[in-house]
């Protein structure tokens, strides 16, 4: 069975809506939204998961998954698409997606052990010192159940939006590397326990697939060389145990003056000031699953793909962060 599945850090969607949870259709909020849903049909993914979505409250009253519904009957009313969303973050971004119910089914099915639920604290070693540290996960990582029309297992999905690594704060250059190195650490505890997950599942032979907004790359900075990984590394998988390891459905990036090629976003150095390309936007998925082609919507790489090209606007406008697409094939 094939599908085609992607991932797309919308960038603050909650402000596309009003209060009471319906979607903005006037200025520019429903104008913003407008162009997402050209990107959106263009795309036509059976299933997409979606970084900084709107806000679901812990009461009830206001839900990512239903919001998603009605924004997509109001912009997109040619496709009937459902959403779904887990436990809500304590910030105003959630993790959540859409599916197309006419080929598969997305149901919520997060580890309910107390010790394994990524909404509650857990223990990680991150300097390799045999010191366990207390964490969490201030997006809990959005753990999905994908099923066919036939209620048939597919694979296991785990949305995720790691720790970001920016410093925001105005500080001297002692504090910015004291908050770096605090964040990195951080970001290598969320993976990792993420990462303890899959293991779980693959140990049941369940397919996986991990996508999200990671904030890492491969061989991304001299931080990976301090402390000997990165967290995409970590979310791959031990070598030691290969029939385990993730693979991307991007090919490996390549640097150049601009930063790495293919890239998903951007940021401002905060030192020198400079715009660098980087790939922090991934879907990783267990060797079960067979890779058909995988790319990011990015215009500025795909020029000779009309489709792309045909909403290169709305990709520059909607977002700071460009799409990840890949067709997948599972047994």
């Amino acid at each position: 069975m094939q599908l085609k599945i992607g991932v797309y850090n919308i960038a603050w969607m909650r402000d596309l809506f009003d209060s009471d949870g319906s979607p903005k259709t006037t200025g520019k909020e429903g104008d913003r939204s407008r162009k997402l849903a050209e990107i959106i049909q263009a795309i036509d993914p059976d299933f997409l998961g979606i970084v900084e979505g709107p806000n679901t409250l812990v009461n009830g009253t206001k839900t990512a998954s239903v919001q998603l519904e009605c924004w997509t009957q109001e912009f997109i009313p040619g496709k009937a698409f459902e959403g779904v969303h887990g436990f809500p973050s304590p910030g105003q971004q959630e993790l959540c997606a859409i599916y197309n119910p006419d080929k598969v089914q997305a149901v919520f099915t997060p580890e309910t052990a107390e010790d394994k639920r990524f909404d509650q604290p857990f223990l990680m070693d991150t300097t390799d010192r045999l010191i366990k540290e207390q964490y969490k996960h201030y997006r809990p990582p959005l753990e999905l159940s994908l099923l066919d029309t036939q209620n048939r297992f597919l694979t296991r999905i785990i949305i995720a939006h790691t720790k970001s690594k920016g410093i925001f704060d105005k500080v001297d250059f002692a504090r910015y590397e004291k908050l770096s190195q605090r964040d990195r650490l951080r970001l290598f505890a969320e993976c990792a326990h993420i990462r303890e997950r899959c293991d779980q599942y693959l140990e049941k032979n369940h397919p996986v697939i991990v996508m999200g907004d990671i904030n890492d790359g491969f061989e991304l900075d001299f931080y990976e060389n301090r402390f000997s990984k990165s967290a995409v590394e970590i979310l791959l998988g031990d070598l030691w145990k290969p029939e385990w390891i993730l693979k991307p459905v991007l090919p490996k990036p390549k640097l150049n003056a601009h930063g790495w090629t293919p890239n998903s976003s951007r940021f401002t150095d905060k030192i020198t000031k400079d715009q660098f390309n980087v790939l922090i936007d991934h879907i990783l998925v267990s060797r079960q699953i067979q890779v058909v082609d995988g790319k990011v919507w990015n215009p500025y790489l795909e020029k000779s793909d009309a489709v792309i090209q045909a909403i290169r606007t709305p990709l520059l406008d909607v977002s700071d962060h460009f799409p990840i697409v890949s067709k997948l094939n599972f047994p």
